[in-house]
């Protein structure tokens, strides 16, 4: 697997929530299967085990197809910070890092979320076609986890996600 091109992508959000809420919604399985890749009515599977070489699982149930999103925890430091390798190995079998990072603020809690994100040229593919395959990654991966962080908010500041799939 040499070769891989990788591009960074960092969102911040805010929650009016302790850093303990917003911790234990990335490692809760019964708070992971409202938001994190899921969502409740589509949600197959959501399982982990929540330590340093533990890993955790989601399989979610979309249009006649599961999509699988599994990955290990490399660093578990509550409620400060979180690093997870993450992969879909329908898609790829490269694996991209995921680090949260949390902290206290006077109305509530940030949260830093960077994702490391690998992609395999295709044989033949030109610097321009890398750049571009890139800039696709990082795009669509912000715009999914966009979507995932209002769930997330939503969750954690009314108890429930209103969005359904």
């Amino acid at each position: 697997m040499d070769n891989i091109s990788t591009t960074t992508l960092t969102m911040k959000r805010e929650f009016s929530v302790t850093p303990e809420r917003v911790f234990d919604a990335w490692l809760n399985p019964e708070m992971m299967r409202k938001w994190f890749f899921t969502l409740e009515g589509t949600n197959k599977v959501a399982q982990n085990d929540p330590q340093v070489g533990g890993t955790w699982e989601i399989v979610d149930h979309r249009e006649g197809k599961d999509y699988q999103a599994l990955g290990e925890y490399l660093e578990i430091d509550p409620p400060n910070k979180l690093v997870f390798t993450y992969k879909m190995p329908q898609f790829s079998e490269l694996e991209d890092t995921i680090t949260v990072e949390l902290k206290e603020i006077s109305a509530g809690c940030e949260m830093t979320f960077t994702q490391l994100i690998h992609v395999s040229p295709e044989e033949g593919w030109t610097q321009t076609d890398i750049e571009k395959a890139l800039g696709e990654y990082h795009d669509g991966t912000e715009h999914g986890w966009n979507l995932m962080f209002m769930g997330l908010k939503e969750l954690l500041e009314t108890g429930e996600v209103s969005y359904k799939g």
